[in-house]
């Protein structure tokens, strides 16, 4: 799946990933291949991703922002 994490100023990270942990409002929740269509509000802590043609997981830190799942995107607007 396609995953873009991106702040006003700049995008952190546009790529081809297997997996995103996300922080949010009511806990860390993770998206995989595939997932149902949904929208979240994401708190301040990490999003760990693991980037598919690797095995080391990823991490960004993030203030607070929103996340949006659609065909097989996950879109993370931050601060």
């Amino acid at each position: 799946m396609q995953l873009e994490i991106s702040t006003p100023q700049k995008t952190l990270f546009q790529g081809e990933v297997r997996s995103v942990q996300c922080p949010g409002k009511d806990g860390f929740f993770q998206v995989l291949d595939h997932h149902a269509p949904m929208v979240a509000i994401l708190t301040k802590g990490q999003v760990k991703y693991e980037i598919s043609c690797e095995t080391t997981p990823h991490f960004i830190e993030v203030d607070r922002g929103v996340v949006q799942v659609l065909d097989n995107k996950v879109t993370i607007l931050s601060e």
